[in-house]
């Protein structure tokens, strides 16, 4: 398709964002309930669960690449994109209500928890990544790609904390709903509804803009060439520097995630209502970076914004940590502290958002960045790496929680406030070590990342003058149309 012109409407950028809902489900649920949901309630070993989640994304991770090489290829009238967005929503929803409802309310074994996770992502990969490979299909703007993926960001992070907000207030409210089955049922149905609703009506919004045959039929769809386009992403310098140090900002993303409903409730003795209010302070600040990035991008770019924002969220966010162990800190569990502490993860989480945000915005510029030297796009191949990327990383960060705990042996009959400081202490040292060395690898290799703006829109105007001459000799029969680039 033709990118449309900028400034992209904020009706599309509000539905193609919507999309996105699906993910930040998914991503509430695996983050910051399913371990405590296996471990805790259905007392399955915390290191064995987080062992089943790690295999499970790096699965999930090997079959991205097939998902995004067939989407490229997926030749129809109605695009490359849609039909998946119109085709795997539904047994995805259908598969998440299962993973909280496993037969019998029992721990299932572990293969079948294995399988159910596998199912889920790469279901939930069937969306996404069609979904995602539409930015740079919609706009080859700079601060346009910034802009949708604001609102992705935004949108996800709405339906995760709405999914949080309702786990603690509706499924299971209080410390103590949080270690009952009972309630994750209906968490499981309506996340599951809310995911189908949000994939399929953001297709539906953009259908008239995506519903027409590409330009050029792609070739035939084969395993090796599927491998090959990722070995071909990994040759661009670009992605390369992207890999690393998003590699490392998904790890602790992943192994923070997993690790906040023990802080919550085993450190800072979080009652209902302040659990109901964690969730909202998260979502207040991403409304603060969905504020501050777009600035932050024009200003200093995407590499610098990435490498500024990892550093100060990581001190930021430790910083209630390294004061509660040596002693100025509130008692944890009285008001001082809760606010205190929401007021640092404002803060942190921000720019926890903000490095995310600004890591997977590079990724568009470098689609054109290949097109420039390869004479093709490959939209999808390079966020099935990302996925790819991602997915392996986060089922690190949460296998590192699961050592956390089983190290610092946290019983899974543990009482909020009863747990000796020796526990409390040794999961803040280790969580804290793993949080710097992360962090400062993520910022050190972002801020490398050797696109600028100036760079890429040079390319832009570039690739579209090879373009207008492509379409000029193929329509005076000078070479196969086929083969210009869509």
């Amino acid at each position: 398709m033709t990118a449309l012109p900028s400034p992209l409407p904020l009706k599309l950028k509000l539905i193609h964002g919507f999309g996105a809902v699906a993910f930040g489900i998914k991503d509430s649920g695996f983050s910051f309930f399913l371990l405590l949901f296996y471990s805790q309630v259905l007392n399955m070993d915390p290191g064995t669960v987080s062992m089943i989640l790690l295999a499970a994304l790096v699965i999930d991770g090997i079959f991205d690449p097939i998902i995004g090489n067939l989407s490229d290829r997926t030749y129809t009238r109605w695009g490359r994109r849609l039909p998946w967005l119109y085709i795997a929503p539904i047994p995805l929803a259908f598969a998440w209500i299962l993973l909280w409802s496993p037969p019998g309310g029992e721990a299932p074994s572990v293969m079948g928890l294995l399988a159910i996770t596998v199912v889920v992502r790469l279901l939930l990969s069937a969306c996404e990544v069609p979904s995602v490979s539409l930015v740079p299909e919609l706009t080859q703007d700079y601060v346009e790609r910034t802009t949708l993926f604001r609102f992705r960001f935004l949108s996800g992070w709405l339906g995760g904390v709405l999914m949080m907000i309702l786990a603690y207030t509706v499924f299971m409210p209080g410390a103590e709903g949080l270690l009952q089955a009972d309630g994750y049922v209906p968490f499981g149905i309506f996340g599951g509804i809310l995911m189908a609703v949000s994939v399929i009506g953001s297709a539906l919004g953009q259908h008239h803009l995506v519903a027409h045959y590409p330009q050029a039929k792609p070739p035939p769809f084969s395993v090796k060439n599927v491998f090959g386009e990722i070995a071909e992403a990994f040759t661009e310098r670009s992605f390369l520097i992207f890999a690393l140090g998003g590699l490392a900002a998904y790890v602790s993303q992943g192994m923070t995630f997993s690790i906040s409903n023990y802080l919550n409730l085993f450190v800072w003795q979080l009652d209902q209502a302040e659990l109901v209010a964690y969730p909202v302070t998260l979502f207040f600040s991403v409304i603060l970076m969905f504020i501050i990035v777009g600035p932050m991008h024009r200003r200093i770019g995407k590499p610098r914004s990435a490498t500024i924002a990892a550093i100060l969220s990581m001190a930021i966010g430790l910083t209630p940590y390294g004061l509660l162990l040596v002693g100025f800190w509130p008692e944890p569990g009285t008001l001082p502290s809760t606010i205190a502490f929401f007021a640092f993860l404002l803060l942190a989480n921000m720019f926890g958002v903000v490095m995310m945000i600004s890591a997977t915005s590079m990724i568009a510029e470098i689609v054109e960045a290949f097109e420039e030297r390869r004479h093709r796009r490959a939209e999808a191949a390079f966020y099935s790496g990302n996925w790819l990327i991602q997915k392996g990383a986060t089922g690190v960060g949460i296998f590192l929680t699961g050592q956390i705990l089983s190290f610092a042996e946290l019983s899974s009959e543990a009482d909020p406030g009863a747990v000796p400081f020796e526990v409390i202490s040794d999961m803040i040292l280790l969580y804290g070590i793993a949080t710097i060395a992360l962090a400062l690898f993520a910022a050190f290799w972002l801020g490398r990342f050797p696109i600028s703006q100036e760079e890429h829109e040079r390319r832009v105007v570039a690739l579209q003058e090879r373009r207008t001459a492509a379409l000029d000799a193929a329509a005076r029969g000078d070479i196969d149309g086929g083969t210009i680039v869509p």
